[in-house]
């Protein structure tokens, strides 16, 4: 009896420690790019690049993709991170690639270089990534050099199994930014259309677009509605929302104060939104737009925005010098400024 209870108190503590182990193990450290924000730079003529600064701000690398592959270059026109378990997987569009990255170390995995032609913006579903391209672009003071430019835009359809390139999907119009849902793509169409893509992944076919308006390019979905923020020249900007289940349309018309409205993201059951440099927020449920601005960013030209707990995430795009990004508070607080790279166009968040 002695033995038995000496035996089964030996278990508990092997187990115990094991577990324990285990949980440490759990917590390790995944990378040195955990815990904080990336910062994608397009680049002009040259390479692009991406910043990374820790949540706290006490780490910041003006490069992390150099650093974690002095070897290698990211490509050209560097556009949108999209993240798949404990990948990131980067856009270069300038250069018809996609970089393969672990999303913690930001060490070089694998690159994606068939199938594309200019790609804009991924998602991904079930071991496949959709990725919008722009393939050819229309010259209108010389159309008769490419008729085709503004038809030619393609859904790649790619195996991240393998890395490679699947399919296409035709769409026979522009795209740009896209969501999925339930089996869907929903695809902007911004710049010469006002129409709004629909693309079911299962038979790769596009359904009837859905009239949205023209202008119309940044777009989220909650809770079944798509938002759809568009700021057409010369007319006043609009909250477009689409109900998925019906595809029935209603639009927020903002007053002339809001013209020129650029970006919107949407946190916490709030619209942000931007126009010009400033930032704007709305209830998800109302009826109207506020025209109080909850912060005035320092940006001479706002080229990326976003919102992330409780705070607020300006992008300075200067294609001349280094960029800046700004991070406010929601009480309109300058928190920190960051010397980026050229282009600074976007904020993706690494936690």
């Amino acid at each position: 009896m002695k033995l038995s209870k000496l035996l089964l108190m030996t278990l508990c503590v092997s187990l115990f420690a094991s577990c324990s182990s285990d949980d440490e193990d759990n917590n390790e450290p995944k990378g040195q790019y955990e815990n904080g924000f990336f910062i994608l730079n397009e680049g002009s003529t040259g390479v692009g690049t991406v910043s990374f600064s820790s949540n706290d701000f006490n780490v910041f690398t003006k490069d992390v993709y150099t650093a974690s592959n002095p070897n290698d270059l990211i490509g050209k026109f560097v556009q949108n991170i999209f993240f798949d378990g404990d990948k990131a997987y980067i856009i270069a569009g300038g250069s018809n690639v996609i970089n393969v990255v672990n999303r913690y170390t930001f060490k070089l995995i694998a690159k994606i270089e068939t199938g594309l032609a200019n790609p804009r913006y991924g998602v991904v579903k079930d071991g496949k990534a959709y990725v919008t391209n722009a393939n050819t672009y229309y010259n209108a003071e010389k159309p008769e050099e490419n008729p085709d430019g503004n038809t030619d835009d393609y859904v790649a359809v790619i195996n991240l199994t393998t890395n490679t390139f699947e399919s296409k999907i035709a769409l026979n119009a522009t795209a740009n930014k896209l969501v999925l849902e339930n089996g869907k793509l929903y695809i902007t169409e911004p710049y010469n259309s006002s129409k709004l893509l629909v693309v079911d992944i299962a038979t790769k076919t596009v359904e009837t677009p859905v009239e949205i308006g023209y202008s119309a390019d940044c777009i989220e979905e909650e809770n079944g509605t798509l938002y759809i923020l568009r700021g057409p020249y010369g007319d006043r900007s609009e909250l477009v929302k689409v109900k998925l289940s019906d595809k029935s349309v209603s639009k927020i018309t903002f007053p002339a104060s809001l013209d020129g409205a650029s970006f919107m993201d949407i946190e916490d059951n709030k619209i942000y939104y931007t126009v010009q440099s400033a930032a704007y927020a709305m209830d998800i449920n109302a009826t109207a737009p506020s025209t109080t601005a909850i912060a005035s960013s320092s940006a001479g030209y706002l080229y990326g925005f976003a919102v992330n707990d409780d705070r607020l995430y300006f992008a300075d795009g200067t294609f001349t010098e280094d960029g800046k990004a700004y991070i406010y508070n929601l009480k309109g607080e300058l928190l920190k400024t960051l010397t980026t790279g050229v282009g600074s166009n976007g904020f993706y968040f690494n936690d």
